[in-house]
């Protein structure tokens, strides 16, 4: 190559440098501007995941999600706003400016975080195996003839499928089954439940799914009961936001974590989950 040409390549690398650097720094900052000028934070959040968030018999949006959303807003300064799209559609990126934040008890995995930002872990999720009251099964050992039914798409159907891939630090060890498990899959985070109702074995005969949701259907008469002492898994949940505002991720990560040392996100927790699940446990 000559020099002419060398010298002639390098102005053209430094010119497309510049352009990218410049579409970043018009891109960074977008949301947060969009937040601070229309005084509103749009957040994504379920309607249908208790106790995370659902309506109530009211037609309003409450839960553990829909406090820890409210507060953050509040923190900000500005009004919130709840969309309720599916979690495949929030997970799937691309948000093109329709949401500004995800408070969709959300996991970290290394599929999602290519697509989406997770600027701060505001509670830890613990996986249960659950049975029908009737069932005689006492131990995961006990659930190799069972049918599953398991939420599809999720970090659930990963684990029982031997791909869970946890995207974030100071995750606790786990173990897979050793066995390869019969399975439904379902829409969403109750269903199970409401086959598992039937009777045992009637249309499945074990569900794993995370204890807080488990508890809920216990305390609303669901026929259900949790396997003693085996954690399947434990997993960070985190917010999520669309990839390319490192200004606001770092605004949310400064709040969350205002949220953690004040007490606010253990109240909320202990309110909605009966505990403290802001930290990782062994029970």
């Amino acid at each position: 190559m000559g020099k002419t040409t060398f010298a002639r390549t390098l102005g053209q690398i430094a010119v497309a440098a510049g352009i990218s650097a410049m579409t970043v720094s018009a891109f960074a900052g977008q949301t947060l501007d969009r937040v601070e000028k229309s005084k509103q934070l749009v957040v994504t959040v379920s309607a249908k995941w208790p106790p995370h968030a659902f309506l109530n018999d009211k037609h309003q949006l409450v839960g553990f999600d829909i406090d820890v959303a409210r507060d953050i807003a509040k923190r900000l300064g500005v009004k919130v706003k709840f969309d309720t799209p599916s979690f495949e559609l929030v997970t799937g990126g691309h948000w093109h400016g329709r949401w500004d934040l995800a408070v969709f008890s959300i996991t970290p995995t290394k599929a999602r975080a290519r697509v989406i930002d997770f600027p701060a872990i505001y509670y830890y999720s613990t996986y249960v195996f659950v049975v029908h009251k009737d069932s005689k099964a006492k131990t995961r050992e006990d659930l190799k003839n069972v049918t599953f039914g398991v939420e599809g798409g999720t970090t659930a159907d990963d684990y029982m499928h031997h791909d869970l891939q946890l995207d974030a630090k100071s995750v606790p060890p786990f173990h897979y089954l050793d066995f390869t498990p019969k399975m439904i899959t379902y829409k969403s985070s109750m269903l199970p439940f409401e086959d598992l109702r039937l009777g045992d074995g009637v249309r499945i005969g074990a569900i794993i799914a995370e204890k807080q949701t488990a508890q809920n259907a216990i305390k609303n008469g669901y026929p259900v009961r949790i396997i003693p002492n085996d954690i399947p898994y434990q997993e960070p949940i985190a917010v999520a936001t669309d990839k390319g505002d490192p200004q606001f991720d770092q605004k949310i990560a400064s709040i969350v974590d205002a949220m953690k040392k004040d007490g606010t996100l253990t109240k909320i927790s202990e309110k909605w989950y009966g505990a403290d699940y802001t930290k990782i446990t062994t029970k």
